[in-house]
């Protein structure tokens, strides 16, 4: 009777085995549903690692400055080879890990002071940003192309910030001759993800070897570079299969690019983030493509974009 009893109590009583396997299948059930509840900024983050900086909004993209501290470093001319010297401006925290990182060249007889705006505003939006200085204020396109890589290799090499700085994600600025010395650097280099001429100057028109998605910006009142012969010819010229913009500035001059200018900062930032970053969360403020207003004379672009 004993022993009947025994074995009835057992066959309800479930095995160890089983609750166990129950408990787990169980828990896996909740951290799926939570997953389900919590994972879109996860699933984010995993698809994109190299996002900084929390979600843009327009006014987050217009501002002065952006949500990280930044600090700045000095480089003189006499500590490199192949440049200037120059400025290098960063995200104080590290919390992130590396950042993507740009270079930008000024142009004919200026020095870093003319784009020196750039380098905090920029950095503190998550970009490493070296304003450099060249050889001379009266070196050509294909020279500032030259330094502008120089200045790349060193900051991701030697530069005392190089442990902050991812080297596959780089990309180049300049204005004027500077602006045409990115060409010449994209060119050279087609890792290169990014490239910006700003009212840029070149004697070369066409540029179909470029592989390096291309922002460039020009000014509708520009007598030193004129649209027409520069910026709109290199524009044009740019492969169709590529990533590539044209901004033409409204009421602006050759010169435009040396002040603190929103409608710059605000399409370079975008640029930078949608391909040196990968950062999709920006395509929204440059497809579709921006519509003629107060400030900009004309825009064109390759929407949506491929890379």
């Amino acid at each position: 009777m004993q022993q009947h009893l025994l074995a009835r109590r057992q066959a309800r009583r479930p095995s160890r085995s089983r609750t166990l396997t129950g408990l787990l299948t169980a828990a896996a059930a909740t951290a799926g549903l939570l997953l389900t509840g919590l994972a879109p900024g996860a699933q984010a983050v995993a698809a994109n690692p190299y996002e900084r900086g929390p979600a843009p909004t327009n006014a987050s993209i217009e501002a002065g400055r952006g949500s990280y501290a930044t600090s700045q470093t000095s480089v003189s001319s006499l500590a490199v080879s192949g440049f200037g010297g120059g400025t290098i401006y960063y995200p104080t925290s590290t919390a992130d890990g590396t950042f993507g990182a740009v270079v930008i060249s000024p142009g004919f007889t200026a020095y870093q002071s003319s784009i020196a705006w750039l380098g905090p505003r920029l950095a503190s939006q998550g970009f490493v940003v070296f304003t450099i200085d060249t050889n001379t204020t009266l070196d050509q396109p294909d020279s500032r192309g030259r330094q502008l890589l120089s200045a790349l290799d060193y900051l991701t090499q030697r530069s005392s910030v190089r442990t902050r700085v991812d080297a596959s994600r780089l990309g180049v600025m300049g204005h004027s001759m500077g602006g045409g010395g990115s060409l010449e650097a994209a060119k050279s280099r087609t890792s290169l993800k990014a490239a910006i001429p700003l009212t840029g100057w070149n004697t070369d028109k066409t540029w179909p070897e470029l592989r390096t998605p291309t922002l460039v910006v020009g000014a509708d009142g520009d007598t030193v570079a004129p649209v027409a012969s520069h910026s709109e010819p290199f524009y044009q010229s740019l492969p169709g299969s590529l990533d590539k913009a044209y901004l033409e500035l409204r009421g602006a001059s050759h010169f435009t690019p040396n002040s603190s200018n929103t409608t710059i900062a605000k399409y370079s930032l975008s640029w930078l983030k949608r391909f040196i970053d990968n950062d999709t969360r920006y395509e929204q403020f440059l497809c579709p493509i921006p519509r003629p207003s107060l400030t900009i004379a004309e825009y064109r672009g390759t929407c949506p974009h491929t890379s």
